[in-house]
């Protein structure tokens, strides 16, 4: 008889441990992290806490996504209650720089707007027919640890130091365009991180932008 045909006959057969009620405090086995012995009931005790741990941490962990959520949820409202508040394009951009230097910490942000053309500042100048095709692409932002295109001379001497970048397509009515963020922490974007709020942010900013005309 092998040890698997006895765990199956104890599975099968319930009943043995009433009729041999005493066997189960008569067992000993093997401490899982100390080199004793322990009744089998102090065992299972010790399984039930390790269990428990397990489960612990990992709504401890739920917890803090779950507050990390909300204060992302919190700064993005900011950002459109912000927005909303102008019709002037040109605030409209400082606005947004200011809250995503401030609120969400990112050092480097460019917008580029090819459907203002005749608009009098940087982020209205000419882009190249690869760029737009790129952003054109984009269903979802896309995260990168290198710059596309000629997107490094958006931000000025800081551009060679950056080592991750995010760009956004700003698409709502006849606005058409691109947010890019970017850090010299590598990390800050990744390729395989989560773009919701991205998404969100980027719908925010086109739709604003198109209602300053």
């Amino acid at each position: 008889m092998t040890g698997d045909d006895i765990a199956s006959y104890l599975k099968a057969h319930p009943e043995f441990f009433d009729d041999h009620a005493d066997l189960l405090s008569s067992i000993e086995v093997r401490h899982p992290h100390e080199d004793r012995a322990i009744p089998l009931s102090e065992r299972q005790l010790v399984q039930l806490r390790e269990r428990n741990r397990v489960l612990e941490g990992k709504l401890r962990e739920l917890v803090s996504f779950g507050e990390e959520n909300d204060s992302i949820s919190e700064r993005l409202h900011r950002v459109t209650v912000a927005l909303i508040r102008t019709n002037d394009l040109q605030e409209l951009l400082r606005l947004l720089y200011f809250h995503l230097r401030e609120d969400f910490a990112v050092p480097s942000v460019a917008v580029r707007l090819w459907s203002r053309p005749a608009a009098q500042m940087p982020e209205c100048s000419p882009v190249s027919a690869e760029m737009k095709a790129f952003a054109e692409s984009l269903s979802h932002p896309y995260c990168s640890h290198r710059a596309m295109f000629e997107s490094a001379d958006w931000f000025g001497e800081a551009g060679p130091l950056l080592r991750s970048f995010a760009y956004v397509r700003l698409r709502d009515g006849d606005c058409d365009g691109l947010l890019a963020l970017a850090s010299e922490d590598p990390q800050r974007f990744y390729p395989d991180m989560g773009t919701l709020y991205l998404m969100r942010l980027g719908e925010i900013v086109a739709a604003s932008a198109w209602r300053c005309g």
